[in-house]
């Protein structure tokens, strides 16, 4: 079974069409990244999943369950997801440990606090006040939020703005582990190197359709795109596209008979891809 499942799936809000026929399936234990600008139709995508908005048209199954459904149905399934908003208001005046045992008290089948406080690298802030953490402590303890109820999918949105690069690296490996240990994970992300560094695959959106969906590296033609090698020759700096760098490369060692002074070798970035796409989406 897939983690989640979507068909024709359509909202609008008066004349504003905000998603225009989506279809999307994710895989049990992937890292998918739902990339695009604002106002692409990310959020209303990812709302409908979550089960906060219902969809006008279309088919949405997340893990096997209809997010429009009520009753007992729903409060089971629920168990089963984790959500990481963007931004979150809590009690300042609780501890990291009294805020995760209070959440951990909405699950059926939580996991234990102090293991959900060791994931998330909280260990000696468990006895702080949520006022006192610092804005990476404080993501990490909304992600600790997330996972008490040890969910089988969980959705982050924008898990590292406002991060370090330090700081990012080492919630990246926090990510990782989740899916190692088989949590599917929906990201949605600005960042195009995080989408590069921790997705499966990633789905590009603009004007509430998908333009495409694909791992990082053959996303938009990205594997097959032309380099751009360049290498000192003499005083002058040289340069050359083409679709074949190795075979380039294997001319240019002949000529210089060994080491190429200052070869590069550049492939179009994920960044570069994403912003044709969207650009070319504009047009």
């Amino acid at each position: 079974m897939a983690a989640i499942e979507v068909t024709g799936l359509t909202k609008s809000y008066g004349s504003t069409h905000a998603v225009r026929g989506i279809d999307l399936t994710i895989a049990m234990g992937e890292i998918f990244a739902l990339l695009g600008p604002n106002g692409a139709g990310k959020t209303t995508t990812v709302e409908i999943l979550e089960g906060f908005r219902a969809p006008d048209s279309g088919d949405v199954r997340v893990l096997g369950f209809d997010p429009r459904g009520g009753g007992h149905a729903a409060r089971q399934w629920r168990n089963r997801i984790g959500i990481v908003l963007q931004a979150t208001s809590d009690s300042g005046d609780l501890t990291v440990s009294e805020s995760i045992k209070h959440f951990s008290g909405y699950y059926s089948n939580p996991r234990g606090v102090d293991e959900v406080i060791n994931a998330v690298g909280l260990d000696e802030k468990a006895g702080c006040l949520i006022r006192e953490l610092s804005g990476g402590q404080r993501r990490r303890l909304d992600v600790g939020l997330g996972i008490i109820g040890n969910p089988e999918l969980l959705f982050l949105d924008e898990p590292t703005t406002g991060f370090d690069p330090q700081a990012r690296r080492s919630f990246w490996s926090l990510i990782k582990s989740f899916r190692n240990d088989g949590t599917t994970i929906l990201l949605t992300t600005h960042y195009l190197d995080e989408a590069e560094a921790l997705a499966d695959r990633v789905g590009v959106i603009n004007h509430g359709q998908m333009l495409e969906i694909s791992t990082p590296f053959e996303l938009g033609g990205r594997s097959s795109a032309q380099a751009v090698i360049s290498w000192r020759d003499g005083d002058v700096i040289k340069t050359q596209a083409t679709y074949n760098p190795t075979s380039f490369i294997g001319t240019l060692t002949s000529q210089f008979n060994g080491e190429i002074p200052e070869l590069t070798v550049i492939r179009p970035s994920l960044e570069d891809i994403y912003l044709k796409m969207i650009g070319e989406a504009h047009e």
